[in-house]
């Protein structure tokens, strides 16, 4: 059998698996470059290991593809469930490892801002609202804040900072703040300072909390002195960790199979010490 000459001008395959096991919803993703193939939202926290393989299987299999196929593998590493954190990172090494092909890491939190803050978008358009934009005196837009939140009980939260340029929404939101579990009441004031600070041109135009919203809004109601605020209840979805995971799979920023471990965050010592005098 003749076979077949290689075009060395063909670009190679870039179909990725992307995985995050965070928070209540097994979200998994099966991308195409950045193009979406197929996506899962599985809710359940407890019961994250009995659907990862399987489900990543079923993506694969109603696009007709194979383990063989696969050209590498994002996974969220948190922050957020401990338990769930490491189902995906122990699944993600397991199988780049077995099938040979490289592994990422992406923020499960900045996956979060980025979906939360494209819902909060699509309702606002969905309810013919538009959004105020502030400017500064050369015309250059202000960019939107997200902080997207996790609840951690006893008033902390998962959370980091994050901005997204209005006017080109497609791209993933810019990082600010790196993620930890913060006291909710203290990261509010935080903020605030750090608006108060800020040139009235810099501030952001409005400000979107995104995530699990319903415990800690009343917190982050302080932050409307400053900025519109939007509230988007939100939970994560398999095409933004998808989008996230190909991004750094695309730009090959792969970490290290053996030493890449889960984020778990930890409150700074002042915060503990507030913590454990209530």
């Amino acid at each position: 059998m003749q076979r077949e000459h290689t075009d060395v001008n063909v670009k190679p395959r870039e179909r990725f698996l992307v995985l995050d096991t965070a928070t209540t919803v097994m979200a998994a993703a099966l991308m195409n470059g950045r193009e979406l193939l197929g996506e899962s939202n599985v809710y359940g926290e407890r019961n994250h290991s009995v659907h990862v393989i399987t489900e990543l299987e079923r993506l694969l299999s109603e696009e007709g593809l194979t383990r063989d196929d696969v050209d590498g593998i994002a996974v969220g590493i948190g922050p957020g469930s401990y338990t769930g954190i490491r189902i995906a990172v122990t699944a993600a090494k397991t199988l780049a490892w077995a099938w040979g092909v490289p592994v990422t890491s992406i923020s499960t939190l900045h996956a979060l801002a980025w979906g939360g803050w494209n819902r909060g978008v699509a309702i606002q358009e969905q309810e013919g609202k538009s959004e105020s934009v502030s400017e500064s005196p050369a015309g250059v837009k202000a960019a939107d804040w997200i902080v997207p939140v996790l609840d951690a009980r006893r008033g902390q939260v998962y959370t980091g900072l994050f901005a997204v340029n209005t006017v080109n929404g497609t791209d993933s939101p810019q990082r600010l703040e790196p993620d930890a579990i913060r006291l909710m009441s203290t990261w509010t004031e935080d903020l605030l300072q750090r608006l108060e600070t800020l040139p009235s041109e810099e501030r952001p135009a409005a400000i979107w909390l995104v995530g699990e919203t319903a415990i800690h809004a009343e917190s982050a109601e302080r932050l409307r002195a400053w900025s519109e605020l939007h509230i988007v209840p939100y939970e994560l979805e398999g095409k933004w960790v998808g989008r996230l995971g190909a991004d750094k799979l695309l730009r090959q920023e792969h970490d290290e199979l053996h030493t890449l471990v889960p984020n778990y965050t930890q409150l700074a010592e002042a915060e503990a010490n507030l913590l454990r005098q209530r």
